[in-house]
């Protein structure tokens, strides 16, 4: 458990007034569902132990600085997975909730961190929280796994107060195309390189979860969008863009005739893209 819950302290529920838990969920329609991770949640709990991952090395620091949680701050972390981040966020001391689609993840992150408050509902539909109830809307590496972006979009308006940040990091959409990006090497140039062979056009991939295995295989869904798609659908939802990172490897290649070149490439062309967006008053 990377980071633990703090089980002294209180947490307030962020449901609806009257709540005293979580509130009954609307049937998920099958075509949501296509996109959930539950068929994998063991392997993905199972690969966020690590600590050379691209979670605790490069999108923990960075993700920490710009939500900056503390006391006093009341965060919806959406897509929350197995709540590797709701639990960092509780740790810092913010009063945080954690949403994900996936039954199966969110049963993980209760009893991680039963100190939490967590819902089972789709990004695009929290009917479990308020109007203009959070500080912070967080979404991690989810929002390219859902269709509906533009509904996303406008839910995190919603529930944000005026002021409010909404805060996301995806696979960088310039570099990382499913199924239509891939490394090359020249060896006249010795030289490393990314090779696109789409980007305005956007696309709907079906991703093999399972890819060793021969049978009792899981798919999802991954949505591609430009950089223009996000800011558009950011601005019809009447959110200004106030920050845009984009965040390289940790990693160095081996010892070997191209490991300078991947190491030069690594620099150059940035894995994850974090976009802050703030509700406009």
């Amino acid at each position: 458990m990377p980071f633990p819950g703090n089980p002294k302290r209180d947490h307030k529920k962020a449901g609806r007034a009257g709540d005293t838990g979580s509130s009954p969920r609307k049937p998920v329609k099958d075509t949501d569902k296509s996109t959930s991770w539950g068929p994998v949640a063991g392997w993905y709990q199972e690969h966020l132990q690590g600590e050379d991952t691209y979670h605790a090395q490069v999108i923990t620091p960075n993700l920490a600085r710009i939500v900056a949680a503390q006391t006093g701050l009341h965060i919806l972390d959406i897509g929350c997975g197995e709540g590797f981040f709701t639990r960092l966020f509780n740790e810092q001391g913010a009063d945080v909730v954690g949403a994900d689609i996936a039954k199966e993840l969110i049963s993980i992150a209760q009893k991680k961190s039963p100190d939490i408050e967590y819902h089972c509902a789709a990004a695009d539909s929290l009917d479990f929280a308020d109007s203009g109830t959070f500080d912070v809307l967080t979404c991690v590496l989810a929002l390219q796994n859902i269709e509906r972006m533009d509904m996303v979009f406008k839910e995190a308006f919603r529930v944000l107060r005026p002021g409010g940040r909404f805060v996301f990091v995806i696979n960088h959409p310039a570099f990382r195309i499913p199924k239509s990006s891939s490394w090359g090497w020249d060896s006249n140039t010795q030289t490393q390189y990314r090779r696109l062979d789409t980007y305005l056009s956007s696309s709907k991939e079906k991703i093999d979860m399972t890819p060793g295995k021969q049978t009792g295989k899981s798919y999802t869904y991954s949505f591609h969008r430009s950089l223009q798609d996000y800011v558009k659908a950011l601005s019809n939802s009447n959110f200004s863009v106030t920050r845009l990172e984009e965040w390289i490897s940790h990693r160095s290649s081996e010892k070997g005739p191209r490991a300078k070149a991947e190491d030069i490439a690594r620099k150059e062309f940035p894995l994850f893209l974090c976009i802050e967006a703030v509700k406009k008053a």
